[in-house]
């Protein structure tokens, strides 16, 4: 029994220790939702103003911006771009990442913990320093930046996601499934078909789409392996914001703010994404 445990009425003991402890964690949550939500929340306050800048609070409110995003050509030639490398990087992704999975959950070698190392290192590094070392590579082999690059970037960092999530599938499947089904005669890529993709498919689609929102909300990559003609939407609404306050980014941040919520409740249902992130 802690020595700071005091008794009270009815016989109880009161431990300060855990009560104290409870009390400072729960104020640091508190502190840390509040950091986390009260930005967001801002944004997509000020969207709905009716002025002219960014102001908070807004002097009046309106939905004109949103209906200027229909004429904001620049952003959605951005978004455009942003979306077409994010789907190439979360599918060439998962195609790289569930083959690395494979070897590595079932191999208990030095190699495969090697490469399971390797795989993961691009979450290590800094990312302006990836960035930068990536325009050193491609520049040293003569290879100049264009949606090619940028791509292969965007597939580096994002392979990561993939490979944790498939491994952490992989780890919880029965291996006794496929001596099963292999005794009954079903070669490899029909046990593969058939018994692993279906088991693992949650962790799979979890780790795309994180792989597809890293992607999409990456700057340091996309600031160093673009070239002048691909405009990509961070950045562009970066120096929208840094010119001239556009009202127009805020309403398109909403705009994706709940996107990504909706995203994320989906596929919480679908892959139960919560519970492959803890």
């Amino acid at each position: 029994m802690s020595d700071y445990a005091k008794p009270v009425s009815g016989g109880r003991r009161i431990d300060f220790d855990a009560l104290s402890f409870r009390i400072v964690m729960t104020g640091i949550a508190l502190m840390a939702l509040v950091l986390l939500v009260a930005p967001t929340v801002v944004v997509i306050w000020v969207s709905f103003t009716s002025g002219y800048s960014l102001k908070f609070p807004p002097p009046g409110y309106s939905l004109r911006w949103y209906a200027e995003l229909w004429n904001a050509w620049q952003l959605q030639f951005a978004m455009m771009n942003s979306l077409t490398v994010a789907a190439w990087a979360t599918g060439l992704s998962i195609l790289l990442g569930v083959s690395a999975s494979l070897g590595i959950a079932r191999s208990p070698t030095l190699t495969a913990k090697v490469l399971d190392s390797l795989f993961l290192s691009p979450l290590v590094l800094p990312a302006l320093a990836f960035g930068l070392s990536s325009l050193m590579f491609f520049s040293m082999i003569g290879v100049p930046v264009s949606p090619l690059t940028l791509i292969i970037g965007h597939t580096v960092v994002s392979v990561p996601f993939v490979v944790r999530n498939t491994v952490a599938s992989l780890a919880q499947m029965n291996p006794s499934l496929l001596e099963a089904s292999s005794s009954l005669g079903a070669g490899r890529w029909y046990g593969f078909r058939r018994v692993t993709l279906p088991l693992i498919r949650p962790g799979i689609m979890a780790g795309g789409f994180i792989a597809f929102m890293a992607s999409f909300d990456n700057v340091p990559v996309s600031l160093f392996l673009r070239d002048a003609a691909t405009d990509m939407l961070p950045i562009r609404m970066w120096q929208d914001l840094e010119g001239r306050l556009d009202v127009t980014v805020a309403a398109l941040s909403g705009v994706l703010i709940v996107v990504t919520i909706g995203l994320m409740l989906l596929m919480e249902r679908v892959a139960g994404l919560s519970k492959r992130l803890t």
